[in-house]
């Protein structure tokens, strides 16, 4: 299967925020704005400084988000993601803003840059499960990982977020055998 790279900006960045905001991965403080900003100028969204409400917002948002990578099957994916589009789509929109070819939108243009996250990533995760037929959103699983991922994979079966994370089982697999066959 063939994804449109461009097309699928909402499911990475929703991929970014969650893992962003995952308990623990930040020291114990919390994500401020700043590391959230980082995370949506890397996703070009334009106008990202966030206030100390927006960026409290966003880690709830991010949270939130965890559960459409988490969910055991197409059905509870649908369900996690249809839940996400009530809250943070406010309908339809084609633009062609910034000189760029025309693109949906899910808020309007003008709306502030935590509802246009919000629209992003639930119509991101949106048409991405569409295209890959509800599946290919994932945990890592190595078990000591909590990284999300979208797998783009050629043949769809990924199941680490990274080639350090699968090496790293591989080892420990490796290394079991080892000791059962002794």
């Amino acid at each position: 299967m063939q994804f449109n790279h461009d097309n699928m900006t909402g499911a990475h960045l929703a991929a970014d925020l969650a893992n962003l905001v995952v308990e623990g991965r930040t020291g114990g403080g919390g994500v401020g704005a700043g590391e959230l900003e980082a995370v949506l100028r890397t996703h070009e969204i334009r106008r990202p400084a966030l206030t100390t409400r927006q960026a409290q917002v966003l880690r709830v948002w991010g949270a939130r988000l965890r559960a459409v990578f988490e969910a055991s099957g197409t059905e509870e994916r649908c369900t996690a993601i249809n839940a996400l589009l009530v809250e943070g789509t406010a309908g339809v929109f084609l633009t062609t803003h910034d000189g760029r070819r025309p693109h949906l939108h899910f808020t309007p243009e003008d709306d502030d840059v935590v509802g246009r996250v919000r629209a992003v990533t639930a119509g991101g995760l949106a048409i991405f499960a569409v295209e890959a037929e509800g599946r290919r959103l994932g945990v890592c699983a190595r078990s000591t990982c909590v990284t999300v991922f979208v797998d783009t994979s050629r043949n769809g079966r990924r199941e680490y977020c990274s080639a350090r994370c699968g090496n790293h089982d591989a080892v420990q697999r490796h290394r079991t055998q080892l000791r059962a066959g002794r």
